[in-house]
């Protein structure tokens, strides 16, 4: 599973939020998407953790938690569409 971090603030770093995560568990992977055309972040990231339970935590207990100035939307991470194969007619 992998956990979707909304509303972040745009000077949350990768340690900042490995820091936070890991008072949950270990964490597996951290991703900051950044703008292709500002090079800033984008104001959410995906934290992977070594264990579901650690998530499902990490996830109760986050979700709506000020931080940094914001109030975080903190949720599982709904699978990416795959837009390469849309419109792709079967022969």
């Amino acid at each position: 599973m992998t956990i979707y971090v909304g509303n972040l603030s745009y000077q949350a770093s990768e340690e900042d939020l490995r820091s936070v995560f890991a008072e949950y568990g270990a964490i597996k992977r951290v991703v900051l998407p950044i703008d292709r055309e500002t090079g800033r972040m984008r104001g959410f990231a995906f934290v992977e953790m070594m264990e579901d339970a650690q998530e499902d935590t990490a996830i109760s207990e986050l979700d709506g938690a000020e931080w940094m100035g914001r109030q975080l939307r903190v949720n599982k991470a709904k699978p990416r569409p795959d837009y390469r194969s849309a419109g792709r007619r079967e022969e």
